[in-house]
């Protein structure tokens, strides 16, 4: 029955032809269809992640979170209905345009449309990104996380970690409130941060090299004004990122080098340190909450908060040993 990642996405928006060109030449996504109406795009081995519907709307439309198999996907509504949420088995047409085998349709109490699949469909042809990027890091991690604003958090988080056996990674309560989940040993695929109104804050992609972000960031530069959040790394899932504004208004984390977790032996906590390490001046804050967030990140750096980097096999190459007084300080901290 449980969850195992975030599956796909389906984006509103008032423009077709500018999300095909900022999915493909901005965030690298391969666009495998295209209609009148809506637009389908590839982030990996997936027929798709996300998909786009031009309606006159923004944010995003709809969340599709994997489960294991058809018996996982049963358990899932039997155990919904029980639970008291109205629970609607996806019609066959909708599970073709989904590219997967079935699909349960329900609501979280925020008023989201939630989907529950299994058996997304895989593409013969290889991933071909819109622009040179090494790739995306998906696999059983799921296509990356969202953070949706939340109005009320005592009613929508309840039903995340009640019902559908969300996590609780950390949570901060300064400079803003949030609250980071998972499922999976990503450190958050869904987190929520408390803003007095429901809807969706960002949705963020991971990539191989850190090079693509900071290549993405270049461009970003060229219109500064769809920087939404400077370049900067986490403090929690200690990601490399910037945020750009999306042709629907919602923000897109672009970001690099996240940690992986142990979820059976995590242990959450709250995060005092910000959100940051470094970096991410957050646009969207107001004056007083941006200065705040900064005199954090400064605390942090004058307490001599560093995180080594989280890498994959083929993304890094070790360094020779340069600096006796380096060599000596991590001696000294395997002995100590």
């Amino acid at each position: 029955m449980q969850l195992q990642a975030l599956g796909y996405v389906g984006v509103r928006t008032k423009d077709l032809e500018e999300w095909a060109t900022y999915a493909t030449r901005f965030l690298g996504m391969q666009l495998v269809e295209q209609s009148r109406g809506t637009l389908a795009l590839r982030m990996d081995d997936r027929k798709q992640r996300v998909i786009v519907s031009a309606d006159d709307g923004e944010g995003l439309g709809f969340y599709g979170w994997e489960v294991g198999d058809a018996a996982a996907l049963n358990a899932l509504a039997a155990h919904l209905e029980k639970c008291g949420v109205k629970v609607a088995r996806g019609s066959r047409a909708l599970a073709d345009e989904r590219r997967v085998k079935d699909l349960i349709v329900f609501g979280d109490p925020a008023g989201n449309r939630l989907e529950a699949f299994h058996g997304a469909e895989i593409a013969a042809e290889p991933f071909k990104p819109g622009r040179s990027i090494s790739g995306f890091r998906t696999g059983p991690l799921g296509m990356g996380h969202a953070v949706l604003t939340t109005e009320r958090l005592d009613e929508v988080v309840p039903f995340y970690t009640d019902i559908l056996g969300f996590r609780l990674s950390d949570y901060i309560l300064r400079p803003f409130k949030a609250y980071f989940f998972h499922i999976n040993p990503r450190h958050h695929s869904l987190a929520f941060i408390d803003t007095g109104s429901n809807g969706v804050h960002h949705l963020m992609v991971e990539l191989c090299y850190l090079d693509d972000v900071g290549q993405a960031y270049d461009l970003a530069l060229c219109k500064p004004e769809t920087i939404g959040t400077t370049l900067g790394r986490h403090t929690n899932d200690e990601m490399t990122s910037f945020y750009s504004r999306s042709p629907s208004k919602f923000l897109v984390e672009y970001g690099w080098g996240g940690r992986s977790i142990d979820p059976p032996n995590w242990t959450p906590q709250e995060r005092v340190d910000g959100p940051s390490l470094w970096g991410h001046d957050r646009m969207w804050l107001s004056a007083e909450k941006r200065e705040e967030a900064r005199d954090m990140r400064i605390g942090v750096a004058e307490a001599g908060g560093r995180v080594p980097l989280n890498v994959m096999d083929g993304n890094y190459l070790r360094a020779r040993d340069v600096c006796p007084w380096w060599n000596a300080n991590i001696a000294a901290r395997k002995t100590g």
